[in-house]
C-alpha cells in the first residue's frame, strides 16, 4: 500500500493527523508532500494551525490535516 493510500484510510478511520502521529503511526516522513500530491487528485484536505508546546516549554506550530465536506 502506497503512503498516499495509507494516509486517506488514516484519516477515515480517525478523522485527523498531524506530522508526528504520520511519522509515528504510518511512517510517513513528509507529510505535506502526501497531502499535496491527494490535493492533486481531488481530495478536499483541510489544514488547521495548531499551536503545541514542545519538550523545551517553546511554542510550536504544526499542522492538523482533516478530510474536508
Amino acid at each position: 500500500m502506497s503512503q498516499d493510500l495509507r494516509l486517506l484510510d488514516y484519516l477515515r478511520d480517525n478523522g485527523e493527523i498531524n506530522p508526528m502521529k504520520a511519522w509515528k503511526e504510518l511512517g510517513i516522513y513528509r507529510l505535506a508532500a502526501c497531502v499535496h500530491r491527494l490535493r492533486k487528485e481531488g481530495w478536499n484536505i483541510v489544514t488547521e494551525r495548531k499551536d503545541v508546546e514542545n519538550r523545551f516549554g517553546e511554542l510550536c506550530h504544526v499542522a492538523l490535516y482533516k478530510i474536508g465536506e
